[in-house]
């Protein structure tokens, strides 16, 4: 279920509960918006994958939550829509091990689509053994992207990330 507000957050108006017929056990979702007014929803699950739901009337109704090529092990993720209308998702690129219900976070990568539905992974973020996890993204007005993310479970780090430098190295360089 979700709660919007069109005054400020005064009000809220709770929606309807994402329809989970396969019982694929979303939380901690994360809201991207498109050029054609839909919304989608990427959230953290437990069946090995991040789920994604769309919205065609602002939030009042969710298309039933469906399995991403993403993988996930029931970790924390948290995306932005860019200013120039791609999406960027901070994530943990790693599926659940067969009989665990979650699994090691790290490596903590950054991807990047035209669509909210083919991402591409652009670049890590930490990949030494360890964990990060708990993401949160925003892009500042200079363009900047701002990531922070636990460290270890001790720290709190903080990343900034050029995306025209990362265009210009992927573009001299291949994917």
């Amino acid at each position: 279920t979700f709660h919007r507000s069109n005054d400020y957050g005064k009000t809220w108006l709770e929606t309807g509960a994402v329809p989970d017929p396969d019982k694929l056990g979303a939380i901690q979702p994360t809201i991207l918006t498109h050029p054609d007014g839909r919304l989608q929803t990427l959230g953290r699950s437990s069946c090995g994958s991040i789920v994604t739901s769309w919205s065609s009337d602002g939030g009042l109704t969710w298309s039933p939550l469906a399995r991403t090529n993403l993988p996930n092990n029931n970790s924390g993720v948290d995306a932005v829509t860019l200013k120039d209308g791609r999406h960027l998702l901070v994530y943990n690129p790693v599926g659940i091990p067969e009989g665990r219900w979650g699994g090691p976070r790290t490596p903590l990568s950054v991807a990047i689509s035209d669509d909210g539905v083919n991402w591409r992974r652009i670049m890590t973020l930490e990949d030494e053994k360890g964990e990060y996890s708990y993401p949160s993204v925003i892009q500042a007005d200079d363009g900047m992207v701002h990531v922070v993310y636990t460290w270890h479970r001790l720290r709190v780090k903080h990343a900034v990330i050029d995306l025209d430098a990362i265009s210009q190295r992927v573009e001299a360089n291949g994917p």
